[in-house]
């Protein structure tokens, strides 16, 4: 069985930084793409980050220059750097990732990331 989990969120000031990981255990051949995803309040689930097995990456414009996604393959790893944070970058964030055998996708069950102004 698949399990992914994520941690780091957190509390933190406008203009800080958060450091998101996410780890993906059990049966796993391999992995393709690994990513966040995020959902504020009222909102719908949105593409935060993804990085494919090859190491492409792909960004919502709301946190391009901003967030770095990477990932360490040998660790089933996937992290998420965010720096200059904004008050609308609170949300819960979402890992996900797709995974063989399959592939089927996988989520985590979230981590809250709050900042305050």
């Amino acid at each position: 069985q698949v399990q992914v989990v994520e941690s780091g969120g957190g509390l933190v000031q406008a203009g800080g930084s958060l450091t998101l990981s996410c780890a993906a255990t059990g049966s796993i051949f391999s992995i393709n793409a690994m990513g966040w995803y995020r959902q504020a309040p009222g909102n719908q689930r949105e593409l935060v980050a993804h990085i494919s097995s090859g190491g492409s990456r792909n960004y919502a414009e709301s946190v391009k220059g901003r967030f770095t996604v990477s990932r360490d393959n040998a660790k089933n790893t996937v992290y998420l750097q965010m720096n200059s944070l904004k008050p609308e970058d609170t949300a819960v964030y979402y890992c996900h990732a797709n995974i063989f055998p399959g592939p089927m996708d996988y989520w985590g069950k979230g981590t809250l990331v709050t900042v305050s102004s």
